[in-house]
């Protein structure tokens, strides 16, 4: 569809909703403006984020707020290692009374589901939210379950601690949209922090928007214009992860023990359309591309442990890719 099909008036409509939202998520939150903008990407793209961090950086209150914000249905699954997919998904329950089986849905079913710790829960409890995240449905008792229209897993993960945990295999990862990485606040932000806790802030919450709202950005972001040379720009990097020598060189490209997927071109495609609307546009440009970079290919880009021994983090293998493929 091409840019005209949105006009100014849509757009104005959809930058009133985006900054009612983000106004209440700064309001609460601080010095984490791209985790705002990311949760609300994967609201528009109806996809699903993934954060890591040590504790206590706000992961949680994050997604909380965020929900809060649009006043969808929320679920919150704390992750242990005897969390088993009946706790998560649901189960069928026998009714002596009536004598049949009844299907009782878990916490899955909701707008929005916060896994908190996900990498705390087994690789088979893990695995059993993926055809939820995949296909936006469950199947129990052989009864297939669709989820609601607007449905985001929003998942957080501690990378320090090893004991009681499972990694999040590559195709679990390859189902979160966007992963963002968190780090400590400065000093200033720390204090503000202090102040917005000491106020009370957080014990108020009141709807800013709706579902509704939501759906029409999630139908306005599909028809976000995407020239062919975005596209090609978006599959030359995804092609640089796999062929990564012939772009960074053998001194980096040692350190890639796997490429990133096509599922990462279409997670671009479709995340950079989000973040044209938030920006007020009708079209993808290649600064939307550079602005996820690290959300769309960190979690994608596999290195080997020779990478781990030598200090090398994902993001300068991204930097790397994005510095030599040709901007159009």
């Amino acid at each position: 569809m091409s840019q005209a099909n949105i006009t100014n008036e849509e757009l104005q409509k959809a930058s009133g909703t985006i900054q009612r939202i983000l106004n209440y998520y700064n309001s609460k939150m601080v010095g984490q403006p791209f985790l705002g903008n990311a949760i609300l990407i994967s609201m528009m793209a109806n996809g699903h984020i993934l954060m890591e961090s040590v504790p206590g950086l706000a992961k949680t209150t994050a997604a909380k707020v965020m929900t809060e914000a649009v006043g969808g249905s929320f679920s919150r699954v704390q992750c242990t290692p005897d969390l088993i997919p009946s706790d998560i998904i649901g189960t069928q329950i026998y009714n002596a009374k009536e004598n049949i089986f009844e299907t009782k849905i878990g916490p899955v079913y909701a707008n929005f589901l916060l896994l908190d710790e996900i990498n705390r829960s087994s690789a088979k409890t893990q695995s059993a939210m993926l055809e939820a995240m995949q296909e936006h449905a469950i199947t129990i008792g052989g009864k297939k379950i669709d989820m609601p229209e607007v449905f985001v897993v929003i998942a957080t993960q501690n990378p320090v601690e090893q004991e009681g945990t499972y990694v999040l295999s590559e195709a679990q990862l390859d189902r979160f949209l966007l992963k963002v990485n968190l780090n400590y606040p400065d000093r200033n932000a720390e204090t503000e922090i202090l102040n917005r806790v000491e106020s009370g802030i957080f014990d108020f919450s009141e709807p800013v928007a709706t579902i509704e709202e939501i759906m029409e950005l999630q139908k306005l972001r599909k028809r976000v214009y995407i020239d062919n040379l975005v596209k090609q720009y978006i599959v030359d990097l995804v092609q640089a992860t796999r062929y990564a020598e012939r772009y960074i060189g053998p001194e980096l490209a040692q350190y890639i023990s796997m490429g990133a997927s096509t599922r990462a071109a279409i997670t671009f495609m479709e995340t950079t359309k989000a973040v044209a609307v938030i920006s007020g546009r009708g079209y993808v440009t290649p600064d939307d591309v550079k602005y996820l970079k690290y959300a769309v290919l960190g979690h994608r880009i596999g290195l080997n442990y020779a990478a781990m021994a030598d200090g090398i983090k994902v993001e300068q293998i991204v930097d790397a890719i994005v510095g030599a493929v040709p901007t159009p």
